[in-house]
């Protein structure tokens, strides 16, 4: 409890529940265990919430103690003082009723099987150039449960849409945040080559682990409070009003048929409700995850909705497809401009075609196939060879007359 408590800076018995034991059939554990807490002076009720319940926060010594169970790479979160002169604390309602959503929000994830009370952070600042700082209201890793980090920001439905917008807006502009020491134009040709590889030159890739999916570190939006149809309204305005920083580009070759979307420069923005995952069998491992951009009407499971099933996965196989019909097309183009032969009127093959064009002179011998060149060879070979022996046998017939007619000379000598 004090290792929770460390963790978050306030929680109600149903939180702690939820989080911590449960496979138990009711909070009587827990209410029972902080009951122990507080007559050690170790926890204490701050305030009761508008749902009944009470919201406890540590003691000065509770924290001391929880600092010291909590390992050194968690966060401790700020130690909750008494103020005012009766010694309750002066705190705005608004304020306890979100700190009690981010711890419920962190209990029904727990419960789902993402992570583990110490996957959690809260309220880590996140500094932007310009001196503004963004704060997560949850910072959750989940490795186990293939989600490496989330930043989930939890609303009430208090806050006009545009602070929501903002806030997406000052995590895109810190994903792009230069690494110290980072090099610039290694940075800028990363960018300009596109994918995932200007991610090593940003701050973020030094602090968070590899999401496992294109583009930057997801953030979540938990909503609760109001009515559903105040929600639904308020989740409409936000998916639309923050379109830039979450819809991706398209990859190069449209007119080929690539329709894959670029996430690598993009921030994913997955939606849900607090009751939309308790009415739900399976809690938070249930499909009441929504991505924005995608089917309003589609929700998934927490896995689903951070997948990219149009995103690199597609391109490859567009790609490929895109390919494959240019060189269709290619070959195409290429057969009709393949020599017929003049003679039979078959194609010629690729070795008579490239003879022909290695050639630096054209002549009759040109336009015939392989097949019928070499009929016409043998033809011209043949009626050579027949020259030949008609020339050789008049040759010999004149011999011979000539030798007749110089023995008839001879014996008429005599």
């Amino acid at each position: 409890m004090l290792k929770a408590l460390g963790i978050f800076q306030r929680a109600t018995a149903e939180h702690l529940w939820r989080m911590l034991r449960p496979g138990d059939r009711h909070n009587r554990c827990t209410r029972d265990t902080l009951n122990a807490l507080k007559e050690d002076g170790k926890v204490r009720v701050e305030t009761r919430l508008e749902s009944n319940h009470q919201l406890w926060v540590l003691t000065e010594r509770g924290h001391k103690e929880a600092k010291q169970l909590l390992p050194g790479n968690v966060r401790v979160s700020v130690l909750r003082k008494l103020e005012g002169d009766d010694g309750e604390p002066v705190t705005g309602e608004g304020f306890d009723e979100h700190a009690a959503a981010v711890t419920m929000t962190a209990a029904v994830l727990t419960g789902a099987g993402f992570g583990t009370p110490l996957s959690w952070q809260t309220e880590i600042g996140h500094k932007l150039p310009y001196g503004y700082t963004q704060y997560a209201d949850l910072t959750m890793r989940a490795p186990d449960a293939d989600v490496p980090v989330m930043l989930l920001e939890v609303d009430r439905v208090t806050e006009p849409v545009d602070v929501l917008v903002a806030k997406v807006r000052r995590y895109s502009e810190w994903f792009e945040f230069l690494a110290p020491k980072a090099d610039k134009d290694h940075e800028r040709a990363a960018r300009s080559y596109g994918g995932a590889r200007v991610h090593d030159f940003r701050l973020w890739s030094r602090i968070y682990p590899a999401t496992s999916h294109e583009g930057y570190v997801p953030v979540a939006f938990v909503f609760t409070g109001k009515t559903k149809a105040q929600r639904e309204s308020r989740i409409r305005r936000l998916e639309e009003a923050a379109r830039r920083y979450f819809a991706g580009e398209p990859y190069s070759g449209r007119a080929s048929g690539i329709t894959a979307v670029d996430y690598h420069q993009a921030v994913p923005v997955v939606v849900t409700e607090l009751e939309r995952i308790t009415a739900d069998p399976d809690g938070a491992a249930g499909k009441v995850w929504r991505r924005l951009g995608r089917d309003e009407d589609e929700w998934q499971t927490l896995r689903e909705a951070l997948d990219n099933p149009d995103g690199d996965r597609l391109y490859t196989v567009q790609r490929k497809e895109a390919h494959r019909r240019k060189e269709e097309r290619e070959a195409a183009q290429r057969e009709a401009q393949r020599p017929v032969c003049t003679r039979c009127g078959a194609k010629f093959t690729d070795d008579r075609w490239q003879s022909i064009r290695q050639s630096s002179w054209h002549s009759e011998g040109d336009e015939p196939c392989e097949p019928c060149l070499d009929e016409h060879h043998e033809q011209v070979r043949a009626e050579k060879t027949a020259r030949l022996q008609v020339q050789e046998a008049a040759a010999r017939e004149a011999a011979e007359a000539e030798a007749e007619k110089n023995r008839g000379l001879f014996g008429r000598r005599r």
